[in-house]
C-alpha cells in the first residue's frame, strides 16, 4: 500500500463501518472522510431497489451537517465477506468530489495497489459548469 498512516487509518475505520452492519445480500458499501483539521466522517449507503446516494455522498452530507466544509481525503469500502474491499468511486461521485472538495485525494484500488490519488487524477477532463 501507497498510503499514509492517515489514509491507513481511513481505510481501516471504513472497513470496521461495513463490517459493523448486517450482513446481507444486497450491496452495501461504507465510506470514510478525513478532514483537513483532522476530523473522521463515515456513512454507509442506503440500499433500496428505486436507488440511493452512494457512501460517499453520504459521508458528504455527515460531514457537512457537521459543519465541515473541507475534506482532505476519502476511501469507499464495499462488503466482501472478510476485511471489506475498497471501491473506486463511480462517475456521479468523481464528479461531486471535484466541485465540492477541489483537491482531496481519494484512496483507490487496482488489483493488488492500492493508493491515494488527486481528485485531479482520478477525474483529468471533469464537466465544468460555465456561468
Amino acid at each position: 500500500m501507497d498510503l499514509t498512516p492517515e489514509e491507513t487509518n481511513l481505510v481501516e475505520i471504513a472497513r470496521t463501518t461495513i463490517n459493523a452492519i448486517p450482513k446481507s445480500d444486497i450491496h452495501s458499501v461504507s465510506s470514510a472522510a478525513l478532514s483537513a483539521d483532522g476530523q473522521i466522517f463515515t456513512g454507509t449507503n442506503v440500499f433500496h431497489f428505486t436507488g440511493g446516494p452512494c457512501a460517499e455522498l453520504v459521508v458528504l452530507g455527515v460531514a457537512a451537517a457537521a459543519g465541515t466544509l473541507r475534506l482532505s481525503n476519502i476511501v469507499a469500502v464495499g462488503e466482501d465477506g472478510h476485511d471489506g474491499v475498497i471501491l473506486n468511486p463511480c462517475g456521479r461521485c468523481r464528479q461531486v468530489l471535484y466541485d465540492l472538495h477541489p483537491g482531496i485525494r481519494v484512496i483507490v484500488q487496482k488489483g493488488v495497489e492500492v493508493k491515494s490519488v488527486s481528485i485531479d487524477e482520478l477525474l483529468p477532463y471533469a464537466y465544468e459548469q460555465r456561468d
